[in-house]
């Protein structure tokens, strides 16, 4: 607020437009209230400027420009021509499926004012970020770094080293080292003050205390660490493999490959979930894709910027034609099939519910069910069936013996799983009923199955087949 009614102090532009942007109502109006006391406490303020209450706008009586505070959404992008723009929380209106949309309109306004300005304020997301907040924090990251040397924008972010937050022993735990993250310690608030919610953050566990450390310390918050977490989450990161897992490579570095698979309704993603064991290392190496259709982005519109981003990574495909995500989900295991290197027997698995259309493809190309001889078989998602793929891939991420691909999308699918305990067995569930996905790791847990029975490939020729003497 205050940053703003000083801009409206130094602008000598008539009837220039400055445009406060809060991601909700109760915050633009605690902004509005904040800009208006400011005036109405000084005299010379309080003649200069005009408050309109109702429409919440401060009029300077000098040259009319005005000061309008509103709330994130696309009706204010709409004819704006804006002099000057702070977004207060970007890492909150992130969460707007219209996010990058209002932003590039309400800043495209901008262009034909030479001196005109965006600011924005974010804490951490309490979320691993992503949309319009990840993309101005990579930038802003990239400027300060020098990644970026003509970056047209002053990052000023208070945040600790990137291995510091990865590191095991937690550095930015130690209390010592809070001041350097803090610009405003011990004029708003105190390290005295904190110690209450942090000790009660500790005492929940570590889901708690990165959720209280993202809005407190900035740590970026990479696995949603919640109660009941699914225990390979805690190691999922950790398993990130060096060399960069593609399919490609995994075809070249496998002995044999098995391929999981699920498909949901409309709702939700069709997914793909590829493991193959390391002909030198026997490590098994992970690769997933999913498939989505409009309709997921369209009826969830809270997750619409995350799956977007996952688009842009390569890791989703956003299907616009009914047919498109299984034709391209049977094109990536006819590819496998043809490599030789998928045992002739429990090659791939997948779910039961809704895989018709799948079959029927793929037996078009060649590829049966177990009845015909060929390698598809269901696999079964009841607890107890699925129990020892995930006891025996959370055992793997621990030991070191599964490598994935690093996806961000995988890594959000982990922080959304819940585990249930089901008797002796454990039930995967979504942490979060609708927006909270889950399919590729159950397509994972499909092929990790397959895989844990030791298989062995078909061989595409004599010569993988058989063992040869070389003269």
């Amino acid at each position: 607020a205050s940053i703003m009614v000083t801009a409206l102090l130094l602008n000598k532009r008539p009837r220039a437009d400055f445009m406060l942007i809060g991601p909700s109502h109760e915050v633009a109006m605690k902004a509005f209230s904040q800009a208006a006391g400011m005036i109405e406490a000084d005299p010379y303020l309080k003649n200069r400027f005009q408050i309109q209450y109702h429409v919440k706008t401060i009029i300077d009586l000098r040259n009319k420009a005005s000061l309008r505070v509103v709330t994130f959404d696309m009706k204010i992008a709409t004819g704006s021509r804006p002099v000057g723009i702070l977004l207060d929380e970007l890492h909150v209106m992130s969460t707007n499926s219209d996010a990058s949309r209002i932003i590039a309109q309400i800043t495209g306004g901008m262009i034909s004012t030479p001196e005109s300005f965006l600011i924005t304020i974010t804490t951490q997301s309490d979320l691993e970020p992503a949309g319009a907040f990840k993309n101005a924090l990579h930038y802003a990251r990239g400027v300060r770094d020098g990644r970026i040397p003509n970056g047209r924008v002053l990052p000023l972010i208070y945040e600790f080293p990137e291995d510091w937050q990865r590191r095991d022993d937690k550095p930015w735990l130690d209390q010592k080292n809070w001041p350097l993250v803090m610009p405003n310690l011990d004029l708003s608030f105190t390290i005295d003050a904190l110690l209450p919610e942090y000790e009660q953050a500790v005492e929940a566990g570590d889901g708690a205390l990165r959720l209280w450390a993202s809005q407190h310390l900035n740590i970026e918050i990479g696995l949603a660490l919640h109660d009941g977490r699914w225990a390979g989450a805690d190691y999922w990161l950790g398993a990130k493999d060096p060399e960069q897992i593609t399919l490609e490579n995994l075809i070249e570095r496998s002995e044999v490959i098995v391929a999981g698979g699920d498909a949901g309704g409309l709702d939700d993603l069709l997914a793909l979930a590829v493991i193959g064991r390391d002909k030198v290392t026997k490590d098994w190496l992970h690769w997933a894709h999913a498939w989505a259709q409009t309709d997921v982005i369209e009826k969830r519109k809270e997750i619409a910027e995350r799956l977007r981003d996952f688009e842009r990574d390569g890791d989703l495909t956003i299907s616009v034609d009914a047919k498109e995500d299984v034709k391209q989900f049977c094109d990536v295991m006819e590819r496998l099939w043809k490599t030789g290197k998928m045992p002739v027997q429990n090659g791939i698995g997948l779910d039961p519910a809704s895989i018709t259309t799948i079959v029927d493809e793929l037996a078009a190309r060649g590829i049966q069910t177990a009845a015909n001889g060929g390698p598809i078989v269901a696999a079964k998602q009841s607890a107890l069936a699925l129990s020892p793929s995930i006891w025996g891939l959370e055992r793997k991420l621990k030991d070191g013996t599964f490598w994935h691909c690093g996806s961000a999308m995988m890594a959000w699918c982990v922080s959304n799983a819940k585990a249930e305990q089901r008797g002796n067995a454990v039930l995967i569930t979504k942490q979060t009923a609708g927006k909270a996905k889950i399919d590729p790791l159950v397509a994972t847990f499909n092929a990790v199955m397959l895989m844990s029975m030791n298989p062995e490939a078909l061989g595409s020729s004599y010569l993988e087949a058989t063992r040869l003497i070389v003269l």
